[in-house]
């Protein structure tokens, strides 16, 4: 794979770990998933930051009930401050209406989010979260290569079709040295609210053989559940939660000391 130049890793500042949440394709639940991550790790008492990275199809702010603009004061960009206190950007906020589209060319889309990353008033985070664009695209490139990304996340759910494309991410993660800290397989069943019946929309899983192909644990596996959908239309998806998100956050937490581990006994 041709990756061109190499670029300047822009500097870490008081950000304690930054996580990057991906997918290898659109609709598996990535940015629901971030958000989870963020507002389970804000209730457990940590300073957290989402940086909108899908400068084309945002929909963070969304989530949590923020709009813009952003303000500049002269000494860089405030984040919006979420009612749980997860600081985030989006290019969201650039824009007047929510249906105004972002129609960038790549080199102002990567441009704009090493501004989000570098000039924003993050202040002390002990997590950034980066809500990652979809596929192998030059934007990701560039946040691999000038963000210093302590780990990545990828979300998927079980049929074929995502695990074949999420596959192509995570391979591109690993040329780059991006250490993998786990899969989150979403959908991945569904309770009848009459019958109480639980059933596979997908049908069978295709996420264990790809852990087990590139030595990857699966965090957790995530059911379909309504309220996600109706608190995040809301703008409330930090009043979510269950054991499943509480399970998910936990073993994020312990890959990322299992990979700080791994990567001391490397050097």
């Amino acid at each position: 794979m041709a990756h061109g130049g190499v670029l300047a890793r822009l500097p870490k500042g008081d950000l304690q770990q930054i996580i990057a949440v991906g997918s290898g394709k659109g609709g598996v639940g990535k940015s629901s998933v971030t958000a989870l991550l963020a507002s389970e790790l804000a209730r457990q008492g940590h300073t957290v930051g989402i940086l909108d990275a899908d400068v084309t199809g945002p929909s963070i702010p969304l989530l949590f009930g923020q709009k813009g603009p952003l303000k500049d004061q002269g000494h860089g960009i405030e984040p919006a401050v979420t009612a749980n206190g997860v600081k985030i950007v989006s290019s969201q906020f650039l824009v007047e209406n929510e249906d105004t589209p972002v129609i960038w060319r790549g080199p102002l889309v990567t441009r704009l989010i090493t501004q989000f990353f570098a000039q924003v008033n993050w202040g002390p985070l002990e997590y950034l979260l980066l809500d990652m664009p979809p596929g192998t695209s030059d934007v990701p490139l560039t946040v691999f290569q000038t963000i210093p990304i302590d780990g990545m996340v990828f979300v998927t759910t079980p049929q074929e079709l995502s695990s074949l494309i999420v596959k192509k991410a995570i391979v591109m993660a690993e040329e780059l040295h991006v250490p993998l800290l786990g899969l989150v397989e979403n959908m991945v069943e569904v309770k009848c609210p009459h019958c109480g019946e639980v059933f596979s929309p997908y049908g069978k899983s295709h996420t264990e053989k790809m852990a087990s192909d590139h030595s990857v644990d699966i965090l957790c596996k995530l059911p379909v559940d309504a309220q996600v959908s109706e608190l995040g239309d809301a703008g409330r998806v930090y009043d979510y939660s269950s054991p499943k998100v509480g399970e998910m956050t936990q073993a994020l937490l312990k890959g990322i000391v299992d990979s700080k581990k791994r990567n001391l006994r490397v050097f």
